[in-house]
């Protein structure tokens, strides 16, 4: 019996000839790519990836609203990648399910420039899956910031920081105002002299979001820990900016001071 292997190709013009066993193999093994690729796309539109596997919550951009009427309302434009001025902004790849296509943050690779005047993705997002009336306050918010990691942090150890905050490969931006308030400037090029490392409190965008305390009461003893205070907006900047590897501080994504 005959199978569709077997049929022959007719091209006009030419006489009727069968597939060799190796044109065969190669049809068979393209059919399977076809079928396992669209399977993949499928699944991932569907949002079945995430319900089969445990995904790490991603930080979204600011003004997001709540997760699934984020997912809802996002159509995938990619408008607010376009005009992040520090391209922190990045689109879900297919192993994202219900996300693929929706944008969101690695703050330890880029943080959000929260200092970016008006909150630009905010202003280019169409249909209001990132908004500036994200609560009654109208304050936009990304997360919160926490000090995960205190027995690394330098300022705990009354350590002084010299150098480069993340070494001379790492691509990260930030907006230095004291160089242009309007360009961000390669990380990699801004050196530090701090007597105490205190770049967190130095780097952060927003007045009064986090600041360095005592560690104790004696004059005499030295120590201070990075104290996380209630304007925080969880933009990422102290993650991004911590000079030890793994970071002290690590941005919680959607919480808020109420949370913490």
């Amino acid at each position: 019996m005959s199978t569709d292997d077997d049929l022959p190709v007719i091209a006009p013009g030419k006489k009727v000839k069968k597939l060799t066993k190796n044109q065969r193999k190669a049809r068979r093994r393209f059919l399977r790519s076809i079928a396992v690729g669209g399977g993949v796309v499928g699944a991932s539109v569907l949002g079945f990836f995430p319900v089969t596997k445990n995904w790490t919550p991603r930080l979204r951009p600011p003004g997001a609203i709540e997760e699934k009427d984020f997912l809802a309302a996002c159509i995938k434009c990619g408008q607010c990648v376009q005009v992040c001025p520090v391209e922190a902004i990045l689109l879900g790849d297919l192993d994202e399910g219900f996300g693929v296509g929706v944008p969101y943050i690695v703050a330890r690779d880029q943080a959000c420039d929260f200092s970016c005047d008006a909150v630009q993705c905010v202003l280019a997002c169409p249909t209001e899956a990132l908004t500036h009336k994200i609560d009654k306050k109208e304050q936009v918010r990304m997360g919160f910031a926490r000090v995960a990691r205190p027995k690394n942090c330098l300022a705990v150890a009354a350590k002084p920081f010299k150098g480069l905050a993340r070494g001379p490969d790492y691509p990260g931006l930030l907006r230095y105002t004291e160089i242009d308030r309007w360009n961000p400037q390669a990380v990699a090029t801004h050196e530090y002299d701090r007597t105490v490392c205190d770049l967190c409190v130095k780097e952060c965008p927003i007045p009064g979001a986090i600041n360095l305390e005592p560690l104790y009461e004696d004059p005499s003893r030295y120590g201070w820990v990075p104290a996380i205070n209630k304007t925080c907006v969880g933009c990422g900047v102290c993650e991004m900016i911590c000079p030890v590897e793994p970071a002290v501080i690590v941005i919680e994504e959607r919480k808020t001071w109420e949370d913490m």
